[in-house]
């Protein structure tokens, strides 16, 4: 055997262990989320997590410092894709038809994600002051985002001059209560439904345009 078939085979080795080490961590991650959505923050233990994941009590620390480290990542990872969901609008092209795909994306993908929407409606408070100022932040800056699309869409003349931020506010509720009662309670809309019902709200009560 080759020097450079020794290296290659050392790096290929090297390379798998990485992947295998990058697939534990999600599978942990995974589980965690359903832990966390069946039991609620407070009442999830890391017992509980390693065992839905069935890895042992000394992996789960190869990966995480503890049960706030790993609930911290899955709210920052669903604030990462919530950013990316929502795309500035670009007047020279459908202006209708990017509307309605900056509202499914976003629909979409809180169902998808619907074990951390249903943690994160739910509550999570009281954890310490520290955590609870992370879940306020994560919905001040949804609404950041919402509120910097509707000002640039009253720019466009797309949206009803007014008040961005009240307009977000009502924005956010209408999602929220929407999320709430199909993760939580169970109603049986699909993500077209709410998406026309969200369109349907702006368009009389924010958008210039039908």
């Amino acid at each position: 055997m080759t020097r450079a078939s020794v290296a290659k085979d050392l790096a290929t080795g090297a390379s798998g262990q990485c992947m295998e080490k990058g697939q534990r961590r999600q599978q942990i991650l995974v589980h965690a989320r359903e832990v966390f959505a069946k039991s609620g923050y407070h009442a999830a233990k890391v017992d509980d997590i390693v065992a839905a994941a069935g890895v042992a009590r000394g992996t789960f620390y190869l990966y995480f410092e503890d049960k706030r480290a790993i609930f911290e990542e899955i709210v920052d990872r669903l604030l990462v894709r919530f950013g990316m969901a929502i795309s500035r609008v670009d007047p020279k092209g459908d202006v209708d038809e990017q509307i309605r795909d900056n509202v499914r994306g976003i629909v979409h993908l809180l169902m998808e994600e619907s074990v951390t929407t249903k943690i994160l409606l739910t509550g999570v408070s009281g954890v310490d002051v520290a955590f609870d100022r992370k879940i306020q932040l994560f919905f001040g800056q949804v609404h950041s985002l919402l509120e910097e699309a509707l000002d640039d869409g009253q720019e466009l003349g797309m949206v009803s001059k007014g008040n961005a931020r009240m307009q977000a506010t009502f924005m956010i509720g209408a999602l929220k209560e929407s999320m709430y009662q199909v993760v939580i309670r169970g109603w049986d809309d699909d993500e077209a439904d709410i998406v026309e019902g969200l369109l349907g709200f702006m368009q009389r009560g924010l958008l210039t345009r039908g």
